[in-house]
C-alpha cells in the first residue's frame, strides 16, 4: 500500500493531470451518475474468455488458507483494508486483510460494521414485495397512484412500482444535484453536507426534475431516485416510515444483529473501519468519510451492516424464508443489462441482480458510498456465499483521454477472491432455479472499474453493473 501524503502536501504532476482529466471529463457531461451511485464489483476480469462449462464436483470444503491468501491479495492490489465473510452450508470463513485505519495502523477485522450502500436496495425490494404479497402494491400499477405529489403527470401514468424496483423507469438519478459541486469536477460538496440531513421528497425532486432517460419499460438504467421513490410508496400504503417497516420486516425477521439505518445519526455504532474516498484522484491523499449523515441516499441506500449479516440476509431470503415463492420468482426475474458493445454483462431483477461465474449464476448486489465498498454474492439456493467490504473507494483513475478507466489490479484480484470464495476449485455449477443459467457459454466483461449501479460514471464506462469498485451510492 503506497504511503499517503499530508492533506496539505502540494500535488505532484501526476495529479494535476489526473484532476484535469477528471474536471475534463465532468465538463462534458462525462461523470454519469452511476459514478454517483455505485456498481457491482467487477464482473470478471477485462478480457477473460468463455466461462468453463462447469467446475469439477468432488469436494464442497472451504479453503481458508487459499481465501485469506487472495483476501490479502486483493487488499495488497491497491485498498487499505478488507474484511469477508464466505460460507458453504455450515462451513464458514472469516477474513480480514489491512488496515481499518491508516493513522493508527488499526487493522481491519472479520466483522467489521460498514456501510453497505446499495445493498439496502435488495432489503427495500423485499419489503415493497412483502406488501405486494399481502395486496398493498400491485407491481404493475402506476407508481403516481400511490406517490402522486412526487410523481405527477403522464410519466407518473407510465411508471410502474416494478419499473422502480427493475431501473427501468427512466427517471434520472438525484446525485448531481444533491452534490452540485462534482458537476464542476470538485468534491467540495463531500464535505459541505456532511451533515446535513435532507428529506427523501427533495431528493426525489431533483431526479424528476432531470430529463426523462428514456420512454418508461424501454430500457435499463440504474437510478437511486427510483428506491427512493419505493420508500415513499411502503410509507404510504403502511402509514410507516420505511426505513423501521424495513427494520421490522425484514431486518429482524431475517435474525440480523448488525445491521440497521443509521437515520439522521452521522456516526456509525460499532466497531467499523475508517472509510477513505479517492475520487479517482481529486482527493489526495485520500479522505476518511465514515462520519456522515446518510439521510442523502436513505432507503435507496443508507444501512450499515457486516459480512456475516449480509451472508445471513441473502440465504434467508433466496431460501424463501422472507417472501412467498411467487414474489422471490418475480424479484429474479431480470432484464438485461448491456455495455456499450451491446453484450449482456448482468441480469437486474426486482432489487437483485444475477452474473456469471467460473460454477455458474450468483445473486446478490453492490453497494457504494463515499469510502466503503460492498459486495455480496450467493449461489441461486443460497448454500455458498461470500461477502466482502473495503474501505477505499475509487482509487482507478481515468486514461489520457478522459474516455474510460485504466484497469486497476485491485479490481482483478477483487473478481478471483470473488471466484475462490464461491467456487473454489471444487465448487459444482449450480442451477438456476430463476430459469436459464446465464451466461453458461458466454464471457462477461468487467463493469467499469469503480462506478457504483447503472452506467453512470465519470468517464463512459460500462453498464451499471453493481459493483463495490466503484461510485457513492450503489
Amino acid at each position: 500500500m503506497p504511503r499517503t501524503r499530508p492533506a496539505d502536501h502540494p500535488a505532484d504532476r501526476s495529479a494535476d493531470r489526473s484532476r484535469r482529466r477528471l474536471r475534463r471529463a465532468a465538463a462534458a457531461s462525462a461523470v454519469t451518475v452511476a459514478l454517483l451511485a455505485g456498481l457491482a464489483p467487477a464482473a470478471n476480469a477485462a478480457g477473460q474468455g468463455p466461462l468453463p462449462a462447469s467446475a469439477p464436483a468432488t469436494d464442497r470444503h472451504l479453503d481458508r488458507a487459499q481465501l485469506q491468501a487472495k483476501l490479502k491479495a486483493f487488499q495488497e492490489a491497491g485498498v487499505y483494508g478488507a474484511f469477508s465473510a464466505v460460507r458453504d452450508g455450515r462451513e464458514r470463513f472469516d477474513g480480514a486483510a489491512g488496515l481499518a485505519d491508516v493513522s493508527t495502523g488499526r487493522p481491519a477485522r472479520p466483522d467489521l460494521q460498514h456501510r453497505v450502500g446499495s445493498v439496502t436496495k435488495t432489503f427495500t425490494a423485499v419489503a415493497v414485495l412483502q406488501q405486494s404479497a399481502k395486496g398493498r402494491i400491485d407491481l404493475d400499477r402506476p407508481a403516481g397512484d400511490y406517490v402522486p405529489e412526487l410523481l405527477p403527470g403522464e410519466r407518473g401514468r407510465k411508471v410502474t412500482v416494478r419499473m422502480l424496483l427493475n431501473h427501468t423507469s427512466g427517471i434520472n438519478d438525484y446525485i448531481l444535484d444533491a452534490f452540485p459541486s462534482l458537476q464542476k469536477g470538485t468534491t467540495d460538496s463531500l464535505d459541505d453536507q456532511r451533515l446535513r440531513t435532507v428529506e427523501p421528497a427533495e431528493l426525489i425532486g431533483y431526479g424528476v426534475a432531470r430529463p426523462q432517460l428514456f420512454e418508461p419499460g424501454t430500457d435499463w438504467s440504474y437510478s437511486n431516485t427510483n428506491y427512493l421513490l419505493l420508500g415513499e410508496v411502503l410509507r404510504k400504503v403502511t402509514g410507516q416510515d420505511p426505513e423501521r417497516l424495513i427494520t421490522q420486516d425484514v431486518i429482524r425477521r431475517a435474525g440480523l444483529r448488525n445491521t440497521y439505518f443509521p437515520g439522521t445519526d452521522p456516526y456509525i455504532r460499532g466497531a467499523h473501519p475508517r472509510m477513505y474516498e479517492n475520487f479517482y484522484g481529486l482527493i489526495d491523499p485520500p479522505r476518511d468519510y465514515s462520519v456522515y449523515n446518510m439521510t442523502w441516499v436513505g432507503t435507496a441506500g443508507a444501512l450499515v451492516s457486516t459480512p456475516q449479516d449480509l451472508n445471513t440476509f441473502y440465504r434467508a431470503l433466496l431460501t424463501g424464508d422472507l417472501l412467498p415463492q411467487r414474489q422471490l420468482d418475480q424479484m429474479r426475474t431480470t432484464v438485461d443489462v448491456k455495455n456499450k458493445e451491446g453484450a449482456v454483462v448482468m441480469g437486474y431483477g426486482l432489487g437483485i441482480y444475477t452474473l456469471d461465474t467460473p460454477c455458474g449464476p450468483a445473486w446478490g448486489h453492490d453497494g457504494a458510498v463515499w469510502g466503503a465498498g460492498t459486495w455480496a454474492l450467493s449461489s441461486p439456493d443460497g448454500t455458498r456465499q461470500f461477502a466482502v467490504g473495503h474501505n477505499l473507494m475509487k482509487y482507478q483513475r481515468p486514461n489520457a483521454d478522459g474516455t474510460a478507466f485504466d484497469p486497476h489490479p485491485a479490481d482483478a484480484a477483487l473478481v478471483e477472491y470473488r471466484d475462490q470464495a464461491l467456487c473454489g476449485t471444487t465448487a459444482p455449477r449450480t442451477p438456476d432455479p430463476a430459469g436459464k443459467d446465464r451466461g453458461a457459454d458466454r464471457g462477461v466483461e468487467a463493469p467499469a472499474p469503480a462506478i457504483p449501479a447503472a452506467p453512470r460514471a465519470l468517464p463512459p464506462a460500462g453498464p451499471a453493473l453493481p459493483v463495490p469498485l466503484a461510485a457513492p451510492v450503489r
